[in-house]
Formats: C-alpha cells, structure tokens, sequence
C-alpha cells in the first residue's frame, strides 16, 4: 500500500473531506445569500431614487410646463452621479438628457414601469462617454404633447459590488480549500505518526516483550486518553502473566516435594511392607498427603475465581464491625489458649460496600496468620488487634500483633504465591492465604498493605465505603467462612 493510498483511507482523510465540502456548501450558501439580498436591497434602493427624481421633476412640470422641466433636467444631467434622464419629443428627438443611446422601444413602451436596460452615457458636454454599454433601472413616462420622459439610475456601482463580492466568494473558497488540505495533511500525518508508533509498540508487546507501553504526547487528546486505558490493560496483562508464570513454577517447586514424598513412600510399602498393618499406614499417609494437595489446590481455584470476579458481582452494603466482632469471638478462645487476647477497635456505622463472605474469608486469614507467625519471641503474651476506621470514603480494616514483625525486604515478596518465609517453614501452610486477601483487596478497589506494627505486624487492606443511596440494601448474612 502507497503512503498515498494510506492516506486517503485513513479517516482523517474522509472526515477531512466530509468538513471540507459541508464547510464550503455553508460558506457558499451564505455568501449567496448575503449577495442576493443585498443585490435586492440595492435594487429597491435604486427604485426608491428613481422614484424621488420622478416625483421632482413631476413638481417642476407641474409648476412650469414643459419650460421648466426640460430646464431641471438639463440641470441635473450636468451632475456627475449616477442619475440618468431623457426627454424626447413626439418624434423621438431628444430635448434634454444625458442618454445617447437606448433601445428604441424602452422610449414606446412608455406606461411607468420598471425595466432593466442597455444604454450609452452622454457627458455634460454633449460628447458621448465612450461606446460601451452600461446596464440601468428606468422608468418611462407619456406626458401631454406626445412628449415622453425617461429617468433612471445607472447599475454600476451595484454591478461592481457584485463583481467584488463574486471575487471574495471565489477567493474565500479557495482559502478554504486549501486550509482544508493543509490541514488534512497536518492531522493525516500526525495522526498517522500516532497509530504507526502504536502499531509498532503492539507488534514488539505481540512478539513477548510485556514490558513495552503505547506512547503518550503528553497533551491529554483521545489518543493519550486511548493510551493510558491500554496501558493500564497491558500492566494487567503483564501483572498476570509473571503471576501465571510464577504460579507455574511455584506449583512445579512446591508440589514436587509432597508428591515426590508421597511416591516414595507408595515405593517403600511396596518393596518393604510385611503385613496389612504397614500397608494401612502407608495408604493412611498417602491420604494424608493427598488431602494436602488437594487443599492447596482447593486455594488455588478459590484465589482464581476471587481475581475473575466482576467489582460489582454480589456487592452489598456490608456492616465491617460485625464481621469483626463475629470473628474475634469464634478465635478468642484460640488466641486466650495461647495466655493472649485478640480484640477488636470498631468506629461507628464501619458499612463498607463489598461481599460479606470474600471480606470475612480475608478477616480469617489475617486473625489466623496471627495468631500462627504473630508470637512475641520474648515469651510475652500475644495481643492482636483487630482495628476498624473511617477514612472519608475508604473503611480501613486491619489487624495487628505484636510478634516479631517482617522485614521491610520481605514484605512484598511475603505477598505472592507459595511463598513462605524460612522462619516459618515449621508452621503448617502453603503461603497461599495472603494471595488470597490480596485478591479479595484488589476485587473491592484496594490494597493489602504490610507495616510495621512497632512491635509486631500490621496487615491492612481498605473497602470502599457504602454510598448513602445504598444504605437501605441488604448487609447480607454470614455465609461459609473457610479458611485457606
């Protein structure tokens, strides 16, 4: 494809001729317009001072006959404008005026009205004005005698305007034309430029490179704002794809182990059990492992149809503050078998927009990492706090302990999936519950956030809170918990 093909396919090209041709249709009209009306506005103009001579000269011959009439219109033929006159006898010869030629029957067809004619100008000295024809309005008038009279106004001025006004309608268009061109080829191609270096960023993110972004001019047109949405849609896609190919080799690292140890010890029955009893334990251990495979991928599919949720699927003004009594009062116990406590620090109307069940499964897991890795390693009792706040339009939710905390270094990596900090490898797990509140964050529009509890962890995630309009909706009941 030539780049001229290109550039008449492209739709600034078509758009380009479409404002091209209804601008010119507009501006042509319009000129059109204001020519014709004021072609008629000085067309009755013309008329209105044809009618003032006639009216004068009609007072003069009333007054003094033929005498004085012949008088005023040699007196008047003497100015130089644009009034004409001519008065002729019965025969035809002329007495007075400064016409040297007319058609003969303009002078016979004598009966007052308005006609359009040729004609040649006398100058005040009697010589014709040259042999061209010029164009006039007159009126023709039989008076007593066989006398007639003609007056009129002479088009010129008019006629020259005309031309003028022709020019400028000839010339505006093809200004316009041309700007129309220019312009066309200005936004052709910068708009070309645009989509070649989007074309271009696409084929380098096609052939693997996730990292590549549509480029931005900076000045916020639709192209920047089309821009930033795709952005935005690559960062996800790339999000995913490093979360699947982390996943991936995650599931080949952390499932090798069990289901090598669970193969091994089928082996080892096989070769070294002597009777039903080793038999029945090393199925019992299969099992066990079994069960252990299948929970993490129970925790897999759970985290997966969290992230493939809609944000508006099954959201209902939620009450945060008895979601949080509630699970503080099924883990007390657990938490006071430990000498500790587990308590909770609600504000008032906590109504968060979200699904009650996903929030009370990020809840869980939160209260029972706690209460699994938050132990103060100077044998102090364990305190965890379950917090609430009000923030504007945002519920912070978060819970707290005073355990030995996570490094700084580790705490985005803590995050991901099936990763489990060395210190807490002894504890039973898979590291897959804080990718589960963090998708259930992400799911209600936020985050979860791991601080520094001074001592101890803080592990925050904040819901959008239940616009007014909604607060007449159903909270919702309590449904299946789990826990991951």
């Amino acid at each position: 494809m030539t780049p001229l093909s290109r550039l008449i396919r492209t739709t600034a090209f078509k758009l380009s001729v479409l404002y091209l041709a209804v601008f010119t249709a507009l501006s042509g009209f319009l000129l059109v317009y204001i020519s014709r009306n004021i072609n008629a506005l000085m067309a009755d103009q013309v008329v209105q001072t044809v009618d003032a001579e006639i009216d004068g000269l009609a007072d003069q011959y009333a007054r003094g006959g033929v005498r004085a009439l012949v008088a005023a219109i040699d007196s008047r033929s003497r100015r130089p404008d644009a009034s004409l006159y001519l008065f002729v006898d019965f025969a035809g010869n002329a007495i007075a005026g400064n016409i040297s030629r007319l058609p003969t029957t303009v002078l016979e067809e004598a009966d007052g009205g308005v006609r359009r004619v040729k004609y040649a100008r006398r100058e005040a000295d009697g010589e014709p004005a040259g042999e061209s024809e010029r164009e006039a309005i007159v009126r023709t008038f039989e008076l007593p005698g066989g006398f007639r009279l003609l007056v009129g106004r002479d088009l010129g001025e008019q006629l020259r305007f005309r031309d003028i006004l022709s020019g400028a309608l000839r010339l505006w268009l093809g200004v316009v034309v041309a700007m129309a061109v220019v312009t066309w080829l200005f936004v052709s191609r910068r708009v070309l430029k645009r989509i070649d270096a989007m074309a271009a960023t696409s084929r380098r993110i096609m052939e693997g490179n996730l990292s590549e972004r549509l480029p931005l001019a900076g000045n916020g047109d639709e192209f920047d704002r089309l821009a930033v949405s795709l952005n935005g849609m690559l960062e996800r896609i790339e999000l995913l794809m490093h979360g699947l190919r982390d996943v991936t080799d995650n599931i080949a690292h952390d499932l090798k182990t069990p289901l090598t140890r669970l193969r091994t010890r089928v082996e080892a029955a096989l070769r070294e059990a002597r009777g039903e009893a080793d038999y029945r334990e090393a199925l019992e251990a299969t099992i066990e492992e079994s069960e252990g495979l299948i929970r993490i991928f129970d925790a897999l599919l759970r985290i997966a149809r969290v992230e493939a949720m809609s944000p508006e699927e099954d959201m209902a003004p939620v009450d945060v503050g008895a979601i949080a009594r509630e699970m503080a009062e099924l883990y007390a116990p657990l938490a006071e078998e430990g000498g500790g406590a587990l308590t909770v620090e609600a504000d008032d109307s906590c109504l968060a927009l979200g699904n009650r069940d996903l929030i009370a499964q990020a809840l869980v897991n939160l209260i029972e990492n706690a209460l699994k890795y938050g132990l103060p390693a100077d044998g102090q009792p364990p305190a965890i706090t379950v917090k609430l706040r009000r923030d504007r339009e945002r519920i912070r939710l978060s819970v707290e302990d005073n355990g030995p905390g996570i490094g700084a270094q580790d705490r985005d990596r803590v995050l991901d999936r099936f990763v489990r900090l060395e210190a807490s490898r002894s504890e039973p797990g898979y590291g897959l519950g804080l990718s589960l509140v963090r998708a259930i964050a992400r799911l209600h529009g936020g985050t979860l956030v791991l601080e520094d509890a001074g001592p101890g962890l803080a592990a925050r995630i904040d819901l959008m809170a239940a616009p007014a309009d909604r607060l007449g909706g159903e909270t919702g009941n309590a449904g299946d918990t789990g826990r991951a």
